[in-house]
C-alpha cells in the first residue's frame, strides 16, 4: 500500500492564498465590467393594452369602494379566440420581479 503524499502546511497556505487572490481578481473584473444594455420593450398589442387598462379601471373602482384594502383582488375574463396577455399583465403589474 503506497504512502499518502505529505504536503507541508506552507504549501496548503500558499495554494489557499493563490485561490483567494484569483477569486478577488475575478470579482473585481466582474464588478468593473459594464452592465448589459436593457432589453427594449416589446410592443403591446391593442387588445392587451385594452385589457390592462380595464384591469386598472377595476382596481381604481375597487379602491374607491374600499375593497382594495385587503390586498387581494381577483379578475376573471374569458375571451374566445383572444390572444394570451398574461406576459403583458405581469410586466405591467409585476413591479420589480
Amino acid at each position: 500500500m503506497p504512502k499518502p503524499l505529505r504536503i507541508s502546511r506552507r504549501t496548503w497556505v500558499g495554494a489557499w492564498a493563490v485561490l483567494c487572490a484569483a477569486g478577488i481578481a475575478a470579482t473585481a473584473a466582474l464588478n468593473a465590467s459594464p452592465a448589459p444594455d436593457p432589453q427594449p420593450e416589446k410592443p403591446v398589442s391593442a387588445e392587451c393594452a385594452e385589457y390592462v387598462a380595464e384591469i386598472e379601471a377595476q382596481l381604481a373602482k375597487a379602491k374607491e369602494e374600499g375593497n382594495a384594502d385587503d390586498g387581494v383582488l381577483a379578475f376573471t375574463r374569458t375571451w374566445v379566440g383572444a390572444e394570451d396577455c398574461s406576459d403583458e399583465v405581469l410586466d405591467h403589474f409585476g413591479g420589480d420581479r
